[in-house]
């Protein structure tokens, strides 16, 4: 078996060593992921003992999950003031393109991501586009954002042409690191790796949830060496 295709498992192979996580929802109480601080703190400790060096804590704005900025940003300090490890901690959102998202944009009510607030995470329903989503992202654009959109590989209704024109368009795309280990199915582990392999990807991120998952997965999930170099890691 050539070395490229040798398998890895992912926390000896030093992939996790300063990497960023650039989406999860660990930020506790405020979406349907992390619920409690002791919680929160445990799995930012995890975050330290595998070597990430910094995470953006991006809750959902949706609808049903109505966060305003600054209810985040209450939570993030009273996160921050209990956390005493050495991960670094950034706040930012994932913002659904639904029916509230464009009133949300033009008051200026979006959390940005990126060290220079360049960015804005955004999602759509796994199913369906919304209306106007090219509008969208271009309005996102004029106001300055360039869109980041999560988890691609998850859209059902989304394939390589789509991608490609989204790309073309200026969008960026966050790898979902569980959709490589089948989390969310295999047609958006399929997708993933064509994703990564084509060099679609241009920041990665858990979607982290809950921790076990990602333990379950550093314990029992490998991937070559070829597909570790291949993962984002973004730089300024």
């Amino acid at each position: 078996m050539w070395p490229f295709n040798r398998k890895y498992a992912l926390q000896p192979s030093g992939f996790f060593r300063d990497l960023t996580d650039w989406h999860c929802h660990i930020l506790p109480g405020v979406d349907d992921g992390f619920r409690t601080m002791e919680d929160s703190l445990k799995a930012l400790s995890f975050y330290a003992d595998i070597g990430i060096s910094e995470v953006w804590l991006t809750p959902h704005v949706m609808e049903d999950i109505p966060n305003t900025p600054e209810e985040l940003r209450a939570r993030f300090t009273e996160l921050t003031a209990a956390y005493k490890g050495p991960v670094r901690l950034h706040l930012a959102a994932e913002h659904m393109l639904d029916n509230l998202f464009e009133e949300r944009l033009e008051a200026g009510e979006v959390l940005p991501i990126g060290w220079k607030g360049e960015s804005l995470l955004v999602e759509t329903s796994y199913f369906n586009p919304p209306m106007d989503m090219e509008g969208l992202l271009e309005r996102i654009k004029h106001k300055g954002f360039r869109p980041l959109l999560a988890h691609p590989e998850r859209y059902v209704y989304m394939d390589m042409k789509d991608y490609r024109r989204l790309q073309g368009m200026g969008v960026e795309f966050q790898l979902n690191l569980m959709s490589l280990f089948g989390l969310y199915g295999p047609d958006a582990r399929a997708k993933a790796f064509r994703l990564l392999d084509e060099g679609f990807y241009g920041r990665a991120g858990t979607d982290l949830h809950r921790l076990r998952p990602l333990e379950r997965a550093i314990a029992e999930k490998s991937l070559t060496s070829k597909q570790i170099a291949l993962l984002p890691r973004y730089t300024e």
